[in-house]
């Protein structure tokens, strides 16, 4: 099939890694080796202070009894949105990507950060369970118990409870829809808005993009989305596949916070997340979507030193600003 041509500039950037077409489960025994990336050097010389913290699951996995998910708060040295402004600072609870098969707590991290610099924004990250090891909503469910911990302790760590934001990027994006989905039929947290950043949103594969992304090797293809998928799944069939696991099939996108969505258009997950904002319009919600031209999967996480990226992490810094910023109070 013919597909949108690469930014130049990401296309040269792009022949200088290795891309692989499908992953087998030997290949993503190696995968989760590589991507594990020690954080430290990503914190040094930031103006923040670190906690590390577990939090109880409340799906049971067998062999897992009694498991935590491990919890890393980064709060601002200066938290809070003005000096002495006893509302608390912003939060923005991040949801790694990986396919939901691979990566940690501490994966694009690089692209919260630019908003705890910014925005004073206290950051939550969680380690949630991956597939194939742990199965259907249990990495939702996960993400989930994180945010209720979060919320619940909003005081105690500064954050203003009407300014939590959940954002992700791919699996985590996925992730952050379908925790945004649990948060809203639940009743329980308020959200402030959710970041979808190039989010894996529909295990069906059935979209002109999909099919477009496939057949070679690729940062992500239809090959390793089919594969990541089934990990997280196995056979379920399609309509038994529950919306907090691919929030795609949710009938209902009214009642959900603010929404930034992005992604290139030059990726396997183009049409499922326009066809996500779109429907989030139909139902009356309020979304923001940009498709960047020449963008592959995850091209501002990989290469964030290209022009089309830095433009891309800007824009969305821009939206989250406008989004968290409190109005001036009415003057007499």
């Amino acid at each position: 099939m013919s597909r949108p041509a690469l930014d130049s500039e990401l296309n040269t950037l792009l022949a200088g890694i290795p891309l692989v077409q499908e992953i087998t489960p030997e290949l993503l025994t190696d995968l989760r080796r590589m991507t594990a990336v020690p954080v430290e050097p990503l914190l040094a010389g930031r103006a923040l202070n670190r906690r590390e913290i577990t939090v109880p699951v409340s799906v049971p996995v067998p062999g897992q009894d009694g498991a935590r998910i491990p919890m890393t708060i980064l709060t601002p040295t200066n938290a809070g949105a003005e000096p002495g402004d006893p509302a608390g600072a912003p939060c923005v609870y991040w949801i790694h990507g990986g396919g939901m098969i691979m990566g940690d707590r501490f994966s694009q991290l690089d692209i919260p950060l630019e908003w705890l610099d910014r925005l004073g924004a206290v950051v939550v990250t969680a380690d949630y369970r991956l597939a194939p090891e742990a199965g259907g909503t249990t990495p939702v469910e996960d993400c989930y118990q994180g945010l209720l911990w979060l919320a619940e302790h909003a005081a105690e760590l500064g954050i203003d409870p009407d300014r939590i934001v959940v954002a992700g990027a791919s699996a985590g994006g996925g992730l952050a829809a379908g925790v945004t989905l649990m948060a809203r039929d639940r009743g329980t947290p308020a959200l402030a808005a959710q970041v979808l950043i190039c989010p894996m949103l529909d295990h069906r594969n059935a979209t002109a993009s999909s099919r477009q992304y496939a057949g070679e090797p690729g940062v992500w293809t239809r090959e390793t989305n089919v594969f990541a998928w089934k990990a997280l799944l196995g056979d379920l069939p399609d309509d038994q596949v529950p919306a907090y696991a691919s929030p795609a099939r949710a009938d209902d996108l009214s009642g959900l916070p603010t929404t930034y969505v992005d992604a290139g258009s030059a990726e396997v997950f183009r049409d499922e997340d326009v066809e996500y904002a779109t429907r989030m319009w139909a139902a009356g919600g309020q979304a923001e979507l940009h498709v960047w031209a020449g963008g592959f999967h995850g091209f501002d996480a990989l290469f964030p030193e290209a022009a089309l990226s830095a433009t891309a992490r800007r824009t969305r810094t821009d939206w989250l600003t406008r989004t968290l910023t409190r109005p001036e109070p009415a003057r007499d």
